[in-house]
């Protein structure tokens, strides 16, 4: 840690007075980012999409569980895998608290992976989670939603992620998309994000962004998280 210096109670209620004015700018700056991001345009989705569940085969439109907004969590977990992806655990560390108010607020959340579902349903359970998660594994989802990549686009090195073509090799990674269904069954994709973009799911971070060390992450971003039930694995506390 950086040495920092003491300085008298006055001295420190006027430091921070003088940065309550950053967090203040930074807020309104959030709410209109947050404004321009429900003006996006919306495209209608053409395809029908089905997936594996718990309850047989579903199609996307079947996902919004009576509800006109869903949220698809892109959970890197490709079907070779044996456990999920430990970024994607950490965020999904946080939903479950969360679904008892977005679902009375007229929106449903489920997780999608290429993984077979028996897969899923094991991991889940590992974990301890409860939200819904199905599988792709027999759909195009999450290849036409830019989180699983082809054989040919790995072997290139050219894969399309987050609006952009990088040069990387990988076969899967993380987002989160947005969808709404109107009167008539109509499903429009309205919204995605990938990288950090997932940053706010994660409630933990904002925990660590207040705390005297920050989020301590030295060699590389999450370099310090591990599946929740593998951190005593290596003698964190």
């Amino acid at each position: 840690m950086e040495p920092h210096t003491i300085v008298s109670r006055e001295e420190w209620v006027g430091a921070h007075r003088a940065h309550l004015t950053d967090e203040k700018a930074y807020t309104r700056a959030r709410d209109e980012l947050n404004r321009k991001r429900l003006a996006l345009p919306w495209v209608k989705v053409e395809k029908t999409y089905t997936f594996d569940t718990s309850q047989g085969r579903k199609t996307l439109a079947d996902l919004f569980d009576g509800r006109s907004q869903l949220l698809v969590y892109h959970f890197m977990f490709g079907p070779d895998w044996e456990e999920g992806c430990p970024g994607c655990s950490f965020g999904m560390d946080h939903v479950d608290g969360a679904l008892q108010h977005i679902e009375h607020h007229d929106v449903s959340f489920v997780a999608v992976s290429r993984a077979p579902l028996a897969k899923l349903d094991a991991f889940r359970k590992r974990m301890g989670w409860q939200f819904r998660w199905v599988s792709s594994a027999d759909s195009d989802f999450n290849f036409d939603y830019h989180v699983s990549f082809t054989e040919d686009q790995i072997r290139d090195g050219k894969v399309f992620y987050n609006f952009d073509t990088h040069d990387f090799e990988c076969d899967e990674m993380h987002g989160m998309s947005a969808f709404y269904k109107d009167e008539n069954g109509t499903v429009y994709h309205t919204f995605s994000r990938y990288a950090r973009g997932d940053e706010p799911l994660m409630g933990a971070y904002a925990l660590l962004d207040i705390a005297p060390k920050g989020r301590n992450e030295t060699s590389s971003m999450m370099d310090w998280m591990r599946h929740h039930d593998r951190y005593e694995d290596d003698g964190r506390q």
